[in-house]
């Protein structure tokens, strides 16, 4: 967050008065304002070794031993903007993950199995009143 920015998200507690320093996601716009910052920082890697949404980030290579570069140009460029990663939500070396809530694979997207698995146990509408329910969920 800029300086100049952190007085705006003051609150006040019976201690004192406090402002964030890094942006909060609690905040009206922190959302899109995050998304835009990242869209910005990674512009000429996104959709090619890069893909980004929210706090999602997934670093891709179409050839392994590209892979390190790849990671090395990510690492550079979140320390230029003191970006932090929590290394516990990070997975280094994997062929596939979850992303989005898809399963992000070489071959393609695919939906998890459980999302299909659900779908087709849920029961037939019998009336208008259960296909309402449907519309709405």
């Amino acid at each position: 967050m800029a300086p100049v920015d952190e007085e705006l998200t003051a609150f006040r507690t019976p201690k004192g008065i406090y402002c964030y320093k890094v942006m909060p996601f609690g905040l009206k716009n922190a959302g899109a304002t995050y998304q835009r910052a990242m869209q910005k920082i990674f512009d000429d890697m996104l959709h090619k070794n890069v893909e980004c949404y929210v706090d999602d980030l997934v670093v891709k290579s179409k050839k392994r031993e590209n892979h390190f570069h790849d990671l090395r140009k990510v690492f550079e460029r979140l320390r230029r903007y003191q970006l932090k990663m929590n290394p516990s939500k990070c997975a280094f070396g994997v062929t596939s993950g979850k992303f989005l809530g898809f399963i992000v694979r070489q071959r393609g997207i695919e939906i998890e199995q459980a999302k299909i698995d659900a779908i087709l146990r849920m029961p037939e509408p019998r009336n208008i009143h259960d296909l309402k329910v449907y519309k709405e969920n």
